[in-house]
């Protein structure tokens, strides 16, 4: 199986990251996604072969533990349906389960056993 992995971060205020990412550690957006009112809700950033993704917090939504969970991990994996059994299978803590998303992902969220926040995927932000 092959796998990429992104680090996924939230800030409180995700446009001031996005410059301070830039002049601070030397990023380049690669793509920034705002909603209708202009704020980011995901953004990803690249510097050579590295790329993060982050974006703002949101109101906590028990559906999305991304919303508010500061920092975490986002996988990209080729093939999600075994990936998702297996976990499964070892009893991780599915927090919110695989299904299709809005931007063309198939994808589900887990915490690993010290509470940490991954997401398995088909979203590769390097092949959009």
């Amino acid at each position: 199986m092959t796998a990429k992995i992104f680090p996924a971060i939230k800030y409180d205020d995700a446009p001031e990251a996005l410059g301070w990412l830039k002049s601070a550690f030397g990023f380049e957006p690669h793509a920034v996604h705002k909603d209708d009112a202009g704020d980011i809700q995901h953004a990803e950033m690249k510097m050579g072969e590295a790329m993060i993704m982050f974006g703002g917090k949101r109101a906590p939504d028990k559906t999305n533990p991304w919303c508010t969970e500061p920092m975490g991990v986002y996988v990209c994996v080729d093939d999600i349906e075994a990936h998702y059994a297996r976990a499964k299978a070892a009893g991780a803590e599915i927090v919110r389960p695989l299904a299709d998303t809005f931007y063309g992902s198939r994808e589900y969220s887990a915490r690993d056993c010290g509470g940490h926040l991954w997401s398995f995927g088909t979203y590769d932000p390097w092949n959009v």
